[in-house]
């Protein structure tokens, strides 16, 4: 497994392969004031309706997902990011697979 240092630089898609049927994650910094976690989703693999008690950062690295927040669903593509507001039902679903990093400051 690669160790990532600080001071280093690295492609955030290398970061995280995808595995068949599966959710990859792989923390990247985990610090008392937030976290960054890169993930890989296989097709057909999501995360259930849920709240966080701080808003998240998504910026998706490969493919396409859907991104529901309190009952709207955005497509978020490549390049492209959404917030995830505090305390607001969101939930994520791949409908192709997916590499994403989020980002959580508390």
């Amino acid at each position: 497994m690669l160790k990532i240092d600080g001071a280093s630089v690295y492609e955030l898609e290398s970061l995280v392969e995808y595995q068949a049927g599966s959710i990859v994650s792989r923390e990247i910094i985990q610090k008392q004031t937030g976290t960054i976690t890169i993930f890989a989703f296989d097709k057909g693999q999501g995360l259930s309706e849920h709240k966080a008690p701080f808003d998240a950062f998504v910026y998706i690295i490969d493919g396409n997902a859907e991104i529901m927040i309190n009952n709207k669903v955005y497509i978020v593509k490549k390049g492209e990011m959404i917030i995830l507001p505090v305390d607001e039902i969101h939930a994520l679903k791949a409908l192709e697979r997916f590499k994403m990093a989020l980002i959580m400051i508390r």
